[in-house]
């Protein structure tokens, strides 16, 4: 189906062009502190703390009988109940709760986000919106102390409702700031500048954090401190990409007020019926659904792995994730490099085999060998970053014009709707074998089968369908 809306159209001097690239790159850098120190790092240990002193302050007021483990056993502060709404579950399972009811909140709203930026083209004031959105939800964590889990699931659900709208939004840039040549090459550096602040944001955070006795603050106070860091850091790198980055679109429609909420949604009913006239866009999607599935299972549970399967301390596991964020860099930039020079398909298929060697390699991994996982960590940075950055290149170029961020907005919420299967393989592995070793083995077959599917996916004839201009390489 060839979209009959105009089309974003990159400056004609590359001067302008390199201009807007490399002011978007910095939303990668701006939001991945988010994520990498608000999210992976900091976030479920924190939280857990702070919901397991509600419980403690429970057990204070009503006493011990308020806090039993599964045998009975009294103060057992990891099975303490806290509530909410009337629901009551144990205050170790806060963050996996809070994480499902985060996705379940944006699936609801990057849709309809993604409508409202297409149909009024105000690209750079939604992308402002939401990601000062979701910067001061992060930086007010601050003030979660003390038992005030509540505050702190909201402060949470907003700030993951503004990254992933941001997020949304940021995407549907890529085909208005490169040409069809351009796209894969720019993804790639803007993927790797992002696990580059990444890495340098929480490589500063941690040696605040490590170290927080030398300056006479607490642990918790120094969690707090990083979570307000990375508000700032977020909201104050953000400024960058919204002064360089232009709209390159007119409107789909006059609504102002209120008629764009209700012009959103008709909007995204006309996408929908766009999505199922492409078939072989959707096909591309449903590959990346499944190995991107792998991707995020296999970052999740590293930690997990290399705790109890591998028996590494903390000091490791954090040296680790450092080594995969700035790895993640070179990685990112090789990619882009290399689909240059030979398409993106086909670099995201030889990716997708070389992760399926990282985990037969990480199965090998032996107990306490640090240098070993080390190794690991090296092998998951080269094709985390480049995979996902080209992929989203690749997408670009086989959506419609004019419904790019409304696609985006699939292409998130299929992520995050999907996001459930690698973790739970994993676990139930782990479980029928007792071997953590065996689960991550078991995750190869989200490779294999993403592998097969962007295999049998034709491309040009997909681009030809959305009724775009190939690139000269494929």
């Amino acid at each position: 189906m060839t979209s009959t809306l105009p089309g974003p159209q990159p400056p004609a001097d590359p001067a302008q062009r390199k201009r807007e690239q490399r002011g978007w790159y910095f939303y990668d850098w701006a939001n991945s502190a988010f994520y990498t120190s608000v999210i992976t790092v900091f976030g479920a240990l924190y939280m857990s703390a702070v919901a397991a002193d509600a419980a403690r302050d429970d057990v204070a007021r009503n006493g011990p009988g308020a806090c039993t483990g599964p045998d009975g056993g009294e103060n057992r502060l990891v099975d303490c109940d806290i509530s909410v709404f009337g629901l009551a579950f144990p205050a170790g399972s806060l963050w996996g709760y809070l994480l499902a009811v985060a996705t379940i909140v944006q699936v609801l709203v990057l849709p309809i986000a993604g409508a409202i930026a297409d149909r009024s083209q105000r690209k750079k004031a939604i992308l402002a919106g939401f990601a000062f959105l979701g910067a001061a939800a992060s930086a007010l964590l601050f003030f979660v102390d003390d038992g005030r889990w509540e505050l702190g699931a909201v402060l949470y659900i907003v700030a993951n409702i503004g990254y992933g709208a941001s997020i949304v939004t940021y995407y549907a840039f890529l085909p208005g700031i490169a040409t069809p040549d351009e796209r894969d090459d720019v993804s790639a550096k803007g993927w790797a500048f992002g696990y580059l602040g990444g890495g340098v944001a929480l490589a500063l955070q941690l040696a605040f954090y490590l170290g927080h006795e030398t300056v006479g603050v607490s642990e918790s106070m120094a969690v707090r401190i990083c979570y307000l860091s990375s508000g700032l850091w977020w909201a104050l790198f953000t400024l960058i990409p919204l002064r360089r980055l232009r709209e390159h679109q007119s409107p789909h429609g006059g609504e102002k007020g209120l008629r764009v909420l209700t012009a959103g949604f008709v909007e995204l009913k006309d996408t929908v019926k766009a999505a199922k006239a492409l078939p072989l866009t959707l096909g591309f999607l449903g590959a990346y659904l499944i190995y991107t599935d792998g991707i995020n299972t296999v970052v999740s549970v590293s930690a997990q792995y290399g705790t109890e399967e591998l028996g590494f301390s903390d000091q490791v596991l954090i040296a680790t994730v450092l080594v995969i964020q700035f790895v993640a860099y070179i990685g990112g930039m090789v990619h882009g490099l290399a689909a240059r020079r030979f398409g993106a398909k086909k670099v995201i298929l030889v990716s997708l085999a070389v992760w399926v060697l990282v985990l037969v390699y990480a199965y090998f991994v032996e107990e306490r060998q640090a240098m070993q996982f080390y190794v690991l960590a090296v092998g998951i940075g080269l094709v985390l970053g480049g995979t996902n950055a080209l992929s989203r290149s690749l997408y670009s170029q086989l959506i419609p014009a004019g419904k790019e961020a409304q696609f985006y907005s699939l292409y998130e919420v299929g992520e995050r709707g999907t996001s459930w299967l690698g973790p739970l393989v994993f676990a139930a592995v782990g479980q029928a074998t007792g071997s953590f070793r065996y689960a991550i083995i078991a995750l190869v077959v989200f490779f294999v089968v993403g592998f097969v599917l962007v295999a049998l996916v034709p491309v040009r004839r997909a681009i030809a369908a959305a009724g775009n201009e190939e690139p000269a390489v494929l």
